[in-house]
């Protein structure tokens, strides 16, 4: 998501303050009166939308006893009637506040209570129809989650219950690691969220550890709010662990206007420190037999709009491809270790930076060829930044020019008079251009040097998309956690997406791979048998998906 997002607080060790970098995390989204609002970790306010395009920032310090808002971490939040409800969730032991508002646009809350009684970390909150309340918390690789019911003024009455608790040696997706491959330390389950659909009780729960590619959001399914609540074979249900940013955990499930559902989630940028983070947003849903999911397939590429309520089951991929994927590139300076190639690997953790911010440094692609270009990315990094905390007047500028020959430049994308914060500026043309070498020219920085971490070009490249995926494998190891993923390259194919799931019909799950014929993937479930098919990649296009496997 292309929003302001704040710099790492100015006296918070936890976050690492060796250097300066953006960070946020752990969001929850809530739908008041058809306007969305946006609440994530250590940002002092929060966002609101009333189309998912245009996101507003209200400064907003939520604050006990002199304490900064910027302590705010992992918040929870829920909307009911013309009420929102927010609660932070600070790194103490000592109660903490509850706020409602019936007005968060403008920014007027009121203290329903200074000492909200139940010592919550990664709170959330549910309201049944019923008009019960409930509060679930927890962030541990020790202790299970937590929920408890609440009476009409939101003190908790009842017993504290566990709600959950993982189970690595069952379910493979909750193993700790990069890629699931740490085996000393226990994983961490958090972030509960509770969705309630067609008489069900959906409660989500992420793991195994926001700093890793494969931060993932499962789901237990339940007759009442507080359980019993009954493991689903599908999970995790939303999950990205391959593409240009991946994780997909620690989110949030609503509904936009339309009645369509959406996951917020956490996704991994970890450059300046483990934990530096961003947004992500997916189609989630269920389908017939009540299966939730979360389409993550081409979830960094352009995306039709929802308009109107729609079947996210079914792709709304632009079709537009990645065009500048590893192509020649080249820059006015480069900092040593940080080449321009850095700024086109799909790899958002990785960047190229100049040796300063002065007008005019560049950074320039040649794609190989005359292609159609719909839209251009241009993800910034943290390189020499000094900032910290929240920034509210601060503002890239930029040019992207073009040439059919790389030697005479003309501009394609204007934004030398932009006045807004975009360290993921994503820009579609007004119709596709057709055109060879682009060149991003700096005017302003917001902060630091010039410094891209994916200068991404999509498109349409003439010639045939590529041929269908053969000889294609899945191979379940000894542990059965575990399968090795093999196909015979395709011609013209950059990447690769794997499609997975518990049925021929409910391939949800998606892992894409770039430049490898093979992955070994250490996330299934024991005792499930899995069905997956595999598409080719190509700047031409995508192709037919290969048989279904069975293993």
């Amino acid at each position: 998501m292309n929003l302001d997002y704040a710099f790492v607080p100015s006296a918070h060790a936890y976050y690492g303050q060796d250097q300066s970098h953006r960070s946020t995390a752990d969001p929850a989204v809530v739908n008041l009166r058809d306007t969305l609002f946006l609440f994530s970790t250590n940002q002092n306010g929060y966002w609101w939308s009333a189309d998912m395009r245009a996101w507003h920032f209200v400064k907003q310090s939520f604050q006990r006893n002199g304490r900064a808002g910027d302590d705010v971490c992992a918040p929870g939040a829920w909307a009911w009637g013309d009420t929102l409800l927010f609660i932070p969730s600070f790194a103490s032991p000592d109660p903490m506040p509850l706020y409602v508002s019936t007005d968060p646009v403008r920014g007027k809350w009121q203290m329903l209570t200074d000492s909200f009684q139940v010592a919550t970390w990664d709170p959330s909150f549910f309201k049944d129809d019923d008009g019960r309340a409930y509060v679930y918390w927890g962030s541990s690789n020790t202790f299970p989650l937590y929920g408890m019911e609440l009476d009409s003024r939101y003190r908790p009455t009842g017993e504290k219950k566990e709600v959950s608790r993982l189970h690595p040696d069952e379910h493979g997706w909750e193993r700790f690691g990069e890629d699931h491959a740490d085996t000393t330390m226990a994983p961490y389950t958090e972030g509960p969220w509770m969705t309630k659909h067609n008489g069900k009780y959906y409660y989500q729960y992420a793991a195994p550890g926001t700093e890793w590619n494969v931060y993932a959001d499962g789901v237990l399914v339940g007759d009442h709010p507080l359980g019993p609540f009954i493991y689903q074979n599908y999970n995790p249900f939303s999950y990205k662990p391959g593409g240009f940013i991946t994780g997909a955990g620690h989110g949030s499930t609503f509904q936009d206007r339309y009645g369509n559902y959406w996951h917020a989630a956490t996704m991994l940028a970890w450059v300046k420190y483990k934990f530096e983070r961003r947004l992500g947003m997916f189609p989630a849903g269920f389908d017939a037999e009540g299966q939730m999911y979360c389409i993550t397939a081409f979830g960094d590429y352009p995306h039709y709009h929802a308009s109107a309520q729609r079947d996210h089951t079914q792709s709304t991929f632009t079709g537009w491809m990645l065009l500048s994927y590893q192509k020649k590139a080249w820059a006015s300076s480069s900092l040593p270790g940080k080449p321009p190639e850095r700024a086109f690997n799909e790899n958002i953790r990785d960047y190229w930076s100049a040796e300063t911010a002065h007008p005019g440094e560049f950074l320039a692609v040649d794609l190989g060829k005359e292609c159609d270009v719909y839209a251009v990315q241009i993800n910034y990094a943290d390189e020499d930044a000094q900032l910290r905390d929240k920034q509210t007047s601060i503002y890239h500028q930029y040019i992207v020019y073009h040439s059919p020959d790389g030697s005479q430049w003309k501009p394609l994308i204007d934004k030398s008079k932009n006045t807004r914060d975009v360290p993921h500026d994503y820009v579609e043309l007004k119709k596709p251009f057709r055109t060879r070498y682009l060149k991003l020219e700096n005017i302003h920085m917001a902060d630091g040097k010039f410094a891209i971490s994916g200068f991404r070009v999509f498109g349409k490249a003439q010639g045939n998309r590529p041929s269908r995926v053969t000889q294609v494998s899945a191979t379940r190891e000894q542990d059965s956690r575990e399968v090795t993923f093999r196909w015979k390259p395709v011609a013209n194919a950059y990447a690769y997406n794997i499609y997975y799931g518990i049925a021929p019909g409910k391939l949800y799950h998606c892992m894409m791979v770039h430049g490898a014929t093979e992955r070994y993937f250490r996330g299934l479930n024991k005792g499930v048998t899995y069905f997956a098919q595999i598409e080719a990649i190509g700047e031409t296009g995508v192709s037919e998906k290969s048989e279904v496997l069975t293993f």
